[in-house]
């Protein structure tokens, strides 16, 4: 079997992780040729790339409601011809709106649904009065027909939440699959250090959603209440400044620390005690089950498709609002009672382990094989 995976680039990010996960899983895989395309040699991941049959193709389209679409997929068509693919599986809007250009129906066409993109929700009047969903209403329309053109898709949904939202937004099969992780990586059977600070930490690029604000108001929280804590922050993005001016006014420049993006994770993860996580929205969240591999218990807020993956009171807490003082009596509550600490932490890393990559990926062929 001939498999095509592409992504628009590989920068910092669940899916793109993900995405080179599969990639290096199904090398292993007998009677399996598998080769990733991506638009850009951006590339935050050389070691996970180093062993792949990776192309760097690229193209693009620009569509226009007024104009003529200008397609720059050339390239790409014929990339596509000189590897002729049993299967095709895109990852991220871009690529899917710009792969699906291309006239490729002779083999399986797969969407990821790394989360639920806005193009497909279903539009109403207001659409023509604002050009933001005029524009996603063009693109989804654009996009149904280059489906059709293409023999149609399979909807990949990585949770219940993105399951229901892709089934009630367009007519083609979803498949629920939720993301894996390479759980031997993030899995730590070192017994922890015995250090009395309680460690604190988030993993998450810095936007809007992954609200890291809210975090900051976890920490003063629990330095009101007398915790002997760290909190560390790993990630990058258009908010770092914002957050780091907060940390300052807040006084807790001895409390928050800011570690940017970082290429070893697990190792942050293994010094860390309790994992917090504040998105208020978020799709799946695999990183909270490296964190659960690592052995660590999560307390988070509801972000509707992590509700897969929090067993409450057995790997951690969900809390259903934002409220610093509840989320913080939450982590005290588990880091306070060794013996719940430890029941919890051997439970997360028992629960993280059914999603494994090397299951995952047999499943995921699985599916390629069931159309």
């Amino acid at each position: 079997m001939r498999i095509l995976h592409i992504i628009p680039r590989l920068r910092k990010g669940g899916a793109e992780r993900l995405c080179l996960d599969i990639c290096n899983q199904l090398q292993k895989c007998d009677g399996v040729q598998v080769r990733l395309i991506t638009f850009s040699n951006d590339n935050a991941y050389p070691t996970l790339t180093q062993n792949i049959d990776w192309q760097v193709i690229p193209a693009s389209i620009q569509l226009s409601v007024m104009h003529k679409n200008v397609l720059n997929v050339d390239a790409l068509q014929k990339a596509i011809e000189d590897f002729a693919p049993d299967v095709i599986h895109t990852h991220l809007f871009e690529a899917d709106i710009v792969s699906r250009s291309c006239h490729y129906p002779q083999a399986r066409w797969f969407s990821h649904c790394h989360d639920n993109m806005r193009q497909f929700r279903n539009f109403g009047i207001k659409t023509l009065f604002n050009k933001e969903l005029l524009t996603n209403f063009y693109e989804k329309r654009y996009l149904m027909s280059r489906y059709k053109a293409n023999g149609g898709t399979t909807f990949v949904a990585i949770s219940h939440d993105t399951e229901a939202y892709f089934r009630q937004t367009q007519p083609y099969r979803v498949a629920l699959l939720p993301n894996a992780i390479d759980y031997e990586k993030f899995h730590n059977n070192e017994p922890r250090d015995g250090h009395t600070k309680l460690k604190l930490i988030n993993v998450g690029s810095y936007q809007d959603k992954k609200n890291q604000r809210f975090l900051i108001d976890l920490a003063a929280e629990l330095q009101t209440q007398g915790a002997d804590f760290e909190l560390d922050l790993l990630g990058d993005g258009e908010n770092y400044n914002a957050i780091a001016e907060l940390i300052k006014d807040k006084k807790l420049s001895d409390k928050v620390f800011q570690r940017g993006n970082v290429d070893n994770v697990e190792e942050y993860l293994w010094k860390s005690d309790i994992y917090v996580h504040s998105a208020y929205y978020e799709p799946l969240g695999l990183v909270l089950l490296e964190a659960m591999a690592a052995g660590l218990p999560v307390v988070t807020l509801d972000g509707r498709g992590n509700r897969d993956l929090i067993v409450q009171g057995s790997n951690g807490y969900m809390l259903y609002e934002q409220d610093a003082k509840q989320f913080a009596d939450r982590i005290l509550e588990i880091w306070n009672d060794k013996r719940k600490y430890q029941e919890m932490s051997a439970f997360a890393q028992e629960f993280a382990k059914q999603y494994d990559i090397k299951p995952y990926v047999d499943r995921l062929l699985e599916l390629y094989n069931s159309i």
